[in-house]
C-alpha cells in the first residue's frame, strides 16, 4: 500500500464511497430486477436505482468481489478488491476478473446513455492488461465513458486504476442498441 498522503486521501474515500452504497442495500431487493420494477425507466435511471439500494446489485458482484459505486450519464465506475481466490495459477488476479469488472463499466456507461424502450448489448470487447495486478493493492477502479452513443450502435472505453493513479488495464466495446421486448 501507498505511503503517499494524497494516496491515501484517495483511498480512504473510495472506501467511504462504497461504504455509502453498501448502507443503501437492501436485503429484501436481493436478486435480479423484474421486468415490472424497470419499465418505464431509462438506463441512467436503472443504474441511480441500483446505487439508491432501490433496485438489487447484480449477483457477479458479490461473486467477484466489486461493486458499482457511481453513475453518470455516460459514466459508470465500478470498484473492485482483488484477492487471493481471483488468483490464476501464477500468483496474480487471473485475466478473466479485469475483464468482468471493465466489461461491467463499459456496459453500464452505455446502459446509462439508452432511453427508455431502448436496450444494447455487446457487439465487441477487447482488454489490455498492462500491469500485474495481486491482493497488495487494496482497491481498483474500473471507469467506463461512452464516446459515441446512437440510434444503433454505442462505443465506449475504460480503465481499470489503482488509489494511486496506476493503470493496470484499458478495454474497449462496440455495442449494438435497438428497441426493448416488449
Amino acid at each position: 500500500m501507498s505511503r503517499n498522503p494524497d494516496h491515501d486521501a484517495v483511498l480512504q474515500q473510495w472506501r467511504a464511497d462504497e461504504a455509502a452504497v453498501r448502507a443503501r442495500i437492501r436485503p429484501e431487493n436481493a436478486g435480479i430486477a423484474r421486468p415490472e420494477q424497470v419499465q418505464g425507466l431509462s438506463g441512467l435511471q436503472i443504474l441511480h436505482a441500483m446505487l439508491d439500494g432501490e433496485l438489487p446489485p447484480p449477483p457477479i458482484c458479490d461473486t467477484l468481489d466489486f461493486m458499482l459505486v457511481s453513475g453518470a450519464f455516460g459514466e459508470a465506475v465500478f470498484q473492485g478488491q482483488p484477492m487471493r481466490r481471483h488468483y490464476n495459477p501464477l500468483g496474480t488476479v487471473h485475466g478473466g476478473w479485469f475483464a468482468t469488472l471493465l466489461d461491467s463499466a463499459l456496459g453500464c456507461a452505455v446502459h446509462t446513455t439508452m432511453p427508455v424502450g431502448r436496450a444494447y448489448t455487446t457487439l465487441e470487447f477487447k482488454v489490455n492488461m498492462v500491469r500485474a495486478l495481486t491482493e497488495q493493492v487494496p482497491l481498483v477502479r474500473a471507469v467506463g465513458r461512452v464516446l459515441h452513443s446512437g440510434r444503433q450502435v454505442a462505443t465506449a472505453e475504460a480503465s481499470l486504476i489503482g488509489h494511486d493513479g496506476r493503470l493496470y488495464a484499458h478495454a474497449s466495446t462496440t455495442c449494438l442498441v435497438f428497441e426493448r421486448p416488449a
